[in-house]
């Protein structure tokens, strides 16, 4: 089946196999180390894990670390992946279908058992390569890139891969250096592709450096319908966070949100309410947006979640209809 097709196949009604409503699907693409398990792990406990399943692609390595030592190209590369197999799995979960998931164990580097995944109402796909393909993109409703910069992004691969994989910082360099053109090459090309482009960054302007919290910058494209953010993002907000009209990299304009790390909370609240009302669901704002650890909360990081979040229940209002 074509990218076309299965186009086609999703947007007839909306209706799944079974006779119940589709799943709303979301990629969350990027390198290794971008903060893709952080932003997903928001959703999810926004959510609710009864109506929202979370899919790894990276799961769909072929190899495991001690094979792939003896290989001439790394994980980042789909030669290294069952893409084949990545794609069909995506389609049959966007028609509301059950796969058997491979499963890659990052901790220990080895292939595990494969695991029986039902789509719920919404599923959420991250990792290195899920908007690789043209059949992948289009099981899709919602597209999402983080391209942090890269400064930022080997630090935080460095803190993660010592303290939790059981790297040492010379390994994990020698790692970054070997993956590097394989990046270049399939992972930033996949940004492109993506409805909302998230950078977590320093305000350089400001004298911050990555040792800073991190202000959020959100690029908008026109490829799917956003929230109206020019009355919410308004004179009172303005301090702390604002929208601007840019060219993107093709030269087309877009919106292009910042948000910056000293927003205060009273002003991302209101922000957070005036989203939120758009939908018109009669519950809070989920409380679990932006929490970092259970005692820090991150106010860039909670409004981006709720932007992805605005998206997906708008997505699912829209199925209804």
């Amino acid at each position: 089946m074509t990218d076309k097709q299965v186009n086609i196949q999703r947007e007839g009604g909306g209706e799944a196999a079974n006779g119940a409503r589709r799943p709303i699907m979301l990629a969350i693409a990027g390198d290794s180390g971008t903060g893709k398990t952080t932003l997903t792990a928001g959703l999810v406990e926004a959510l609710g894990r009864d109506r929202i399943t979370s899919v790894a692609a990276d799961d769909y390595h072929r190899y495991d670390r001690q094979e792939r030592k003896e290989l001439p190209f790394t994980p980042l590369n789909p030669k290294c992946n069952y893409m084949d197999i990545m794609d069909q799995h995506f389609h049959h979960l966007s028609m509301g279908n059950p796969i058997l998931k491979p499963v890659y164990d990052h901790d220990t580097g080895e292939l595990g058992r494969p695991e029986y995944i039902e789509p719920r109402e919404f599923v959420i796909v991250e990792g290195l390569l899920p908007l690789h393909t043209k059949k992948s993109r289009a099981c899709f409703d919602i597209k999402v890139y983080l391209d942090p910069p890269e400064d930022i992004r080997i630090a935080w691969k460095l803190r993660r891969d010592t303290t939790k994989r059981g790297y040492t910082e010379d390994q994990v360099r020698d790692d970054l250096k070997k993956r590097e053109p394989e990046s270049v090459e399939f992972i930033r090309p996949q940004r492109a592709d993506a409805d909302i482009v998230v950078r977590f960054a320093p305000i350089e302007e400001r004298g911050e450096t990555a040792e800073d919290p991190l202000s959020a910058y959100l690029l908008l494209r026109p490829t799917i319908s956003h929230p109206d953010l020019t009355k919410i993002l308004d004179e009172d907000v303005k301090e702390g966070m604002h929208l601007k009209l840019r060219r993107d990299d093709d030269g087309k304009p877009v919106d292009s949100v910042h948000i910056h790390s000293y927003a205060d909370r009273e002003d991302t609240r209101k922000v957070e309410e005036a989203i939120w009302a758009e939908l018109g669901v009669d519950v809070p704002v989920p409380e679990s947006l932006g929490r970092i650890d259970p005692e820090t909360r991150d106010e860039p990081l909670a409004l981006t979640q709720l932007i992805l979040l605005y998206h997906m229940i708008q997505a699912a209002q829209s199925a209804t209809d």
